[in-house]
């Protein structure tokens, strides 16, 4: 007989888009380490399946390829989960791109225009795509939707303008959507700050093959936040997960709805300790 303790998520199903790396796949594995079984969505298959086979119990996570701005891609994913595991708990909508902080300065109006098209695209309308194509499974098992959004969806500089923009949109959805699913679903948001992963940004201004892990790899320096210098901070997936674990239970958070957690090393705390960016270069 075993004495481990049973995890916050015992006995639930989560859906995880972009779940093949980074903090999607970090929170998948930390979801079957609390007792979830998990499905996870992406484009690149055989990317997803290496993810299945090295978990700790591949017979509690599937892999389903498609793409998150496909309503009918994303349909048919909810009905293999519920088919294979039963139920749908939790859904955390979580692919996304990055745009390397390129500034409205840097664009051309092609560039910007093309690039806001993109990244909206996946960012944004990915993650209602996702709730919609979820939400009648949620309400049946009185679930859950954890966002990942990111210290850019309320301060500065943690991308470029597109980006934050995007990011904003999300937190606006984490509002939005707490209200008109409640009181069946609860509807949080973590807003992580910057992490090691191989987060990509747009085709539309030829960052598709850049990484966020090449910036991290250049520099050790992740910012000023409070918790960075004492290395309090980390910038591992792994050290994210916590928050979305809580924001899935409902025997932990089955009174929050419509809040985000902020998991980002204490920006909002750093006040003004840095000039700002532009100048006299202008």
């Amino acid at each position: 007989m075993s004495t481990t303790a049973p995890g916050w998520l015992e006995g639930s199903v989560a859906l995880i888009t972009g779940g093949g790396s980074g903090i999607g796949r970090a929170v998948a594995d930390r979801y079957l380490a609390e007792g979830a079984s998990v499905a996870i969505f992406g484009r690149d298959a055989a990317k997803l399946q290496t993810v299945v086979d090295a978990s700790a119990d591949p017979s509690r996570m599937m892999a389903i390829a498609g793409d998150v701005r496909d309503a009918d891609s994303l349909a048919s994913a909810v009905t293999d989960v519920v088919t294979r595991f039963g139920k749908l708990d939790t859904v955390v909508p979580n692919a996304g791109i990055w745009d390397f902080n390129r500034s409205l300065t840097r664009l051309s109006p092609t560039e910007l225009g093309a690039s806001f098209d993109e990244l909206f695209e996946i960012n944004v309308k990915g993650y209602l795509l996702t709730v919609q194509a979820a939400w009648k499974e949620l309400v049946a098992a009185n679930g859950s939707v954890v966002m990942t959004l990111s210290n850019a969806s309320f301060h500065p500089a943690g991308g470029g303008p597109v980006y934050t923009a995007a990011k904003f949109a999300a937190r606006g959805l984490v509002t939005q959507l707490a209200y008109e699913l409640a009181p069946k679903v609860r509807v949080n948001g973590v807003a992580v700050g910057g992490m090691d992963t191989d987060l990509s940004g747009p085709s539309a201004t030829g960052l598709e093959n850049r990484t966020i892990a090449a910036s991290f790899a250049r520099s050790e320096i992740t910012g000023n936040n409070p918790l960075i210098p004492l290395h309090h901070a980390s910038v591992d997936p792994v050290d994210f997960t916590g928050s979305y674990v809580l924001l899935a239970s409902k025997a932990n958070a089955g009174n929050i709805t419509g809040a985000i957690i902020p998991a980002d090393g204490g920006i909002a705390v750093r006040g003004f300790g840095a000039q700002a960016a532009g100048g006299d270069h202008l």
